[in-house]
């Protein structure tokens, strides 16, 4: 998985500032918060992403739902 640079904050600067990581997800789409040197979580700017890219993303949130926790 490629991740550019720009998109990616650490955990602990995402507990002490999320205005930051709010405003790099505006300005990038979406950003990348690490937990211990790894990708954890993702904020998306939802008005960037646009529709489509909201109907994948509950198709597979679905997807993980009913093979998981069902």
């Amino acid at each position: 998985m490629m991740i550019s640079t720009n998109k990616i904050i650490s955990i602990t600067e995402a507990n002490q500032n999320f205005t930051k990581v709010a405003k790099n997800a505006n300005k990038y789409g979406d950003t990348v918060i690490f937990k211990r040197n790894k990708p954890a979580y993702v904020l998306f700017d939802i008005e960037k992403m646009g529709e489509d890219f909201i109907k994948e993303y509950e198709k597979l949130k679905f997807k993980y739902i009913s093979e998981h926790l069902l």
